[in-house]
């Protein structure tokens, strides 16, 4: 399979989507991004541009105030490179993680079913994934994912480490996509770009 270059929001979905690039033989080459929506947005016509030339995942969440991925994609990105893979993630990659309810619940160790059934129906996935650690039995899952109380953080100090090392040794995409439409579709564009010569 051929190398791509990725760009992400952020360093957990960088780790969500060098799983999904690990699961399909990809390897990359580099990741861009990791700075947020609003510098993502702002480099999406620079990383069209190479992407004439190299293969390019980009990943970015629905807004909160959109309610359809494809023309959030068609307005940020209305002609995608020849080699351009843009796809927005519903709503956030956090939902690509609880739709493998088994192996969340077994990391976080709650019960299966506290898992949410429809992830993408989800307004908030990262909260609902920072509300299962709360009913966690293990103390440290806890105080690393769940914020202090009296603090106005919205998750805990070690969140991003936490998911980030769920989704690279536990996650399993396959999975997953069986129940997440928006998962799904991601995948089918990462194996168009193995036809890249």
């Amino acid at each position: 399979m051929p190398g791509l270059t990725l760009a992400v929001e952020g360093v957990v979905d960088a780790a969500v989507l060098q799983r999904v690039l690990d699961t399909e033989g990809f390897d990359t080459y580099a990741v861009y991004g990791l700075r947020g929506k609003t510098n993502l947005d702002a480099s999406l016509v620079a990383f069209n541009n190479a992407a004439q030339f190299s293969p390019w995942l980009v990943v970015r969440d629905l807004d909160h105030d959109d309610a359809c991925g494809a023309a959030l994609a068609k307005t940020l990105m209305p002609a995608p490179g020849k080699w351009m893979r843009f796809h927005i993630a519903v709503r956030e990659t956090e939902a690509w993680l609880l739709a493998d309810p088994e192996s969340l619940a077994r990391y976080l160790r709650v019960r299966r079913a506290l898992v949410p059934a429809d992830p993408e129906g989800l307004s908030d996935p990262k909260q609902a994934l920072v509300n299962l650690a709360r009913r966690s039995r293990s103390q440290t899952i806890v105080a690393d994912m769940v914020p202090r109380p009296g603090l106005s953080a919205d998750v805990g100090p070690a969140y991003t480490a936490r998911v980030s090392e769920f989704a690279l040794q536990h996650w399993r995409p396959d999975i997953a996509a069986e129940g997440s439409p928006s998962l799904r579709r991601c995948i089918e564009r990462v194996r168009e770009l193995a036809a890249y010569p």
